[in-house]
């Protein structure tokens, strides 16, 4: 993908081909900092030792500010349709409630975060998802912003917004903002946390491993079905490369993100398999497949 002012992904070292071994994304769901207490303790704590980017939600307090300004807002297929006077305070709540108060949060741990947004350094590259208004899903990253930030230490805590083609500012879903930067950045690892324990089997179990290809034929036999649809699919768009994984886990869990990167019966990993991850070219990230923006903000 090639934009004005968004850098392309290497075609190797850090970037897509070989993971970072130290790099790690982490989803976090946009709840309050009060419910994420522990979560946040162990994103500090990793932080200490490797590289992090932490990409954040907050659907549920943009739904809260939207009825409290009398702001009309409706869902299609489980997407928020998102017009500007529902965009402006989709962006202050991400940005400016949500961000600030994780990046609070995690400074008073000694974390040395910095908030930012797919917006700031153009960070992030969007493709409008059609019928949805204001929403798109991540099609490329600039990655030179990002390793400036980690490079000098900081922890990049990043609001799911993005700029579309046309250089409008859109909302996007966190686990695709969050996919988007771990194939971009070439991470070792991509933890989503959602308010599951992970993806379940045609039998209701839960599945402790899959492939890429597990997955899609899992959709397409309607064993994955609804919300986790989207999530499946940014797991598989953020393998960078053969050696990467994603996982997804229960965010609720007093040790998920100690557990999602070391215990293997913890929530679901996704890998690449046999045929390796999915390069789309230089500078961009693999399709979402249509619904990877499903549940924005």
């Amino acid at each position: 993908m090639s934009r004005e002012g968004v850098a392309p992904v290497p075609a190797s070292g850090p970037g897509i081909g070989t993971p970072d071994a130290g790099l790690v994304v982490v989803k976090l769901g946009g709840t309050t900092i009060a419910g994420q207490e522990r979560v946040i303790d162990q994103v500090a704590d990793l932080a200490r030792t490797r590289q992090v980017v932490v990409v954040h939600g907050g659907g549920a307090r943009v739904t809260g500010w939207l009825e409290r300004l009398g702001v009309p807002t409706r869902f299609e297929d489980g997407l928020r349709v998102t017009d500007e006077p529902a965009l402006e305070v989709t962006a202050a709540v991400l940005r400016g409630a949500a961000n600030v108060e994780l990046v609070a949060a995690l400074r008073a741990r000694g974390c040395d975060a910095v908030g930012v947004s797919g917006v700031d350094g153009a960070l992030l590259a969007g493709r409008r998802v059609h019928g949805k208004g204001l929403v798109a899903t991540i099609m490329g990253v600039r990655p030179a912003f990002a390793r400036t930030l980690l490079d000098a230490g900081h922890v990049p805590v990043v609001a799911p917004l993005a700029l579309d083609e046309q250089g409008v500012v859109c909302n996007v879903n966190a686990d695709d903002a969050a996919a988007g930067l771990a194939h971009g950045l070439g991470a070792h690892a991509l933890v989503l946390l959602t308010d599951v324990d992970g993806v379940r089997g045609a039998d209701g179990a839960r599945i402790d491993s899959m492939t890429a290809d597990d997955a899609a034929a899992l959709i397409a036999a309607g064993v994955i079905a609804g919300g986790m649809i989207p999530k499946v699919r940014a797991a598989v768009r953020g393998l960078s490369a053969p050696g990467a994984h994603a996982v997804i886990a229960d965010g609720g869990d007093p040790d998920a993100v100690r557990r999602a990167l070391e215990d293997p019966g913890f929530g679901t990993r996704v890998v690449a398999g046999p045929g390796g991850a999915r390069d789309a070219g230089p500078g961009s990230v693999p399709s979402a497949g249509g619904v990877a923006a499903e549940g924005a903000a």
